[in-house]
């Protein structure tokens, strides 16, 4: 599997003792010019990997916060295609690595083959299909032509050691861990509970492991780096871009919390 911007993301954050701060953002909320300004704005304050999010109408697995960021993305029009253009924009000003976001059923809609190549061809790096587990995922990836877009898993909570093993086998470019039950933005972090679950993921793979849910401030980010080798953040950016919509600083604003959570990862 080729992944070379994000394994050579993850090396230099290695070799510079730093954890990747992963950021999500639903493609085009509150629109797209404003989403382009502050994917711009949150890459040059230290953005090491971009998970761009293909708004669903029925996002089962997010909290309130993202589902309404969802919904003025829809709102406003957004489409894979879309989401596609945007992801070839940002080319224009970062190499950082890319991961579409999205649920299976828009992909399905598109086609898995056209999806896979217009993800690359845009500049896609991978993928993270949140409703799709591994016993289902060939009827997607039997139509993909080649193995260039990486496909990143979730492993839960509460998921156990041979199923780890299992997922950890059909995964590409890192591993998302969830933090805890629950949907997106819900509160309850235990650091401990999460440590032991990324060493006990640690022990069945070699991916990096990145970290989500719950993470929002940079005392969470610090404790939850600790253990891993990145941190997920998704609400808590969106519930900025919800309580600034009409700010004209909002892009400056979300900047500026990227620099300070990545600050946190630098252990």
């Amino acid at each position: 599997m080729k992944t070379k911007r994000i394994d050579k993301t993850f090396e230099e954050l290695k070799q510079k003792k730093e954890k990747a701060l992963v950021g999500f953002l639903s493609a085009g909320d509150p629109d797209l010019n404003t989403s382009l300004k502050i994917i711009e704005s949150m890459c040059n304050a230290g953005l090491d990997v971009l998970e761009l999010g293909i708004a669903f109408s029925d996002p089962t697995a997010d909290g309130p916060v993202i589902q309404r960021s969802s919904a003025r993305a829809l709102k406003k029009g957004i489409t894979i295609k879309l989401v596609l253009e945007m992801t070839r924009k940002i080319r224009a000003f970062s190499d950082i690595p890319i991961i579409l976001f999205s649920y299976y059923n828009p992909i399905h809609s598109y086609g898995a083959e056209a999806f896979y190549n217009d993800s690359l061809s845009a500049g896609a790096d991978g993928v993270l299909v949140v409703d799709l587990p591994p016993e289902e995922s060939d009827e997607m990836t039997s139509k993909w032509p080649g193995n260039e877009l990486a496909l990143i898993r979730l492993v839960a909570p509460t998921t156990p050691l041979e199923r780890m093993k299992k997922i950890a086998k059909a995964s590409s470019g890192f591993l998302y861990l969830v933090s805890k039950t629950g949907v997106t933005g819900s509160a309850g972090l235990d650091a401990q509970e999460v440590a032991a679950n990324s060493r006990l993921l640690g022990s069945v793979t070699n991916l990096p492991i990145c970290v989500g849910f719950g993470i929002s401030e940079p005392e969470d980010a610090r404790k939850i780096a600790r253990d891993a080798d990145g941190i997920v953040i998704g609400s808590a950016f969106e519930r900025i871009i919800e309580e600034n919509l009409n700010n004209p600083n909002l892009a400056a604003i979300l900047g500026k919390k990227v620099s300070k959570l990545k600050e946190a990862t630098r252990l």
